[in-house]
């Protein structure tokens, strides 16, 4: 059996009355960017600090490499770590900044001047060395911040929201330039964001966290194609969640009425949560589960239609990337295609299972 680079094992957490991690276990691969996804509260943050070692787990422990890290203080762990406002020096140049960790760890000035231009020239900010801090722009900060963390060549970099403080055209292009130079150093990422488009863009794996507990892990796409709860397809911005109920072998009873979803389907009787994704839907023939609806609203997003429809009892939000021929108010016919409904057992809500 291959030894995982690193691995959680059976960790918790608790402050106070208040479980921040539950008894949760992952590993992580060598050169693996893995992203802990999640909103605020979900433990992705505690769990970072307790591989840091900023944190004690109440039970559990932490391995790098097969060592045991849990007993072990942070500053004796050589892990890198990258924070949301950076923490950079003010009284300290780009230079002064970036050899900091180098010159703690006691390397000659001629090994800390190469490492630092090697590191200045890895996040392209090559003839920067000697300006100040409060000279530099966001997305300067950011880069020095990260050149910092990996110029001692930690075997793991830990970055928290690391783009969270930035505006959102800044932090589109900062997520390629992130990845980009995680890759090319090769060294193994754990990041923490609760920003979905930074996971899908820089994440290997995503792991989604939820009340301390992982809800799923996964690539990026699998995650979106297949969310495996309803709190999964929630989070990732999914609206079209009915309740329903299993009424015959191939058949969902919901507010939008009967769905023939073929088999397999849980018992008759089962109480079930149904996901129809936003792009399930066509305009005229083909196949597929005919359905009409009264459209109240319509949105033009660029490259696709959203268009909002009364059915039966529930209004759903769908994505067409041709205008739709109905106009507010106006009933519209189109079809749902049964491959993009997914379906979850109620009783199996929490525990991740997804049936279809």
């Amino acid at each position: 059996m291959t030894q995982s680079f690193l691995e959680i094992r059976d960790v918790s957490k608790r402050f106070g009355e208040t479980t921040a991690v539950s008894d949760l276990s992952l590993t992580v691969d060598e050169g693996e960017i893995v992203c802990l996804l999640g909103p605020s509260g979900c433990g992705k943050t505690t769990l970072l600090r307790l591989i840091a070692g900023l944190e004690q787990p109440d039970s559990g422990a932490v391995f790098l490499n097969g060592r045991n890290l849990t007993p072990i203080p942070p500053h004796e762990r050589g892990l890198g770590m990258m924070f949301q406002d950076f923490a950079l020096f003010p009284h300290k140049n780009v230079f002064g900044n970036v050899a900091f960790g180098l010159q703690m760890r006691g390397d000659g000035s001629q090994q800390v001047q190469a490492r630092v231009e090697e590191m200045l020239a890895l996040v392209d900010l090559t003839g920067l060395a000697e300006r100040e801090i409060e000279q530099l722009s966001g997305g300067e900060q950011q880069r020095v911040a990260l050149a910092r963390a990996l110029a001692p060549g930690p075997p793991l970099l830990m970055l928290d929201e690391p783009l969270g403080a930035l505006d959102r055209a800044l932090r589109e292009r900062l997520m390629v330039e992130v990845r980009d130079i995680l890759q090319r150093v090769g060294v193994t990422a754990v990041y923490v964001t609760h920003d979905q488009t930074e996971a899908f863009a820089i994440a290997d794996r995503i792991v989604v966290m939820n009340k301390g507990e992982i809800e799923q892990v996964g690539p990026p796409q699998a995650i979106y194609e297949r969310p495996q709860t309803p709190f999964v397809a929630r989070f990732l911005g999914f609206h079209n969640l009915l309740a329903g109920v299993v009424v015959a072998e191939n058949e969902v009873e919901t507010g939008i009425g009967c769905l023939p979803l073929g088999p397999p389907l849980p018992p008759i009787g089962t109480q079930v949560t149904v996901l129809i994704k936003p792009d399930a839907s066509t305009f005229g023939e083909g196949h597929g589960i005919e359905m009409t609806g009264q459209v109240t609203a319509v949105s033009f997003r660029g490259r696709y239609y959203q268009v909002w429809l009364q059915v039966g009892r529930e209004i759903l939000l769908l994505e067409f990337t041709q205008p739709p021929p109905a106009t507010v108010g106006d009933k519209l016919q189109f079809r749902l295609r049964p491959e993009q409904i997914l379906l979850y057992e109620a009783r199996a809500i929490n525990n991740g299972v997804n049936l279809r």
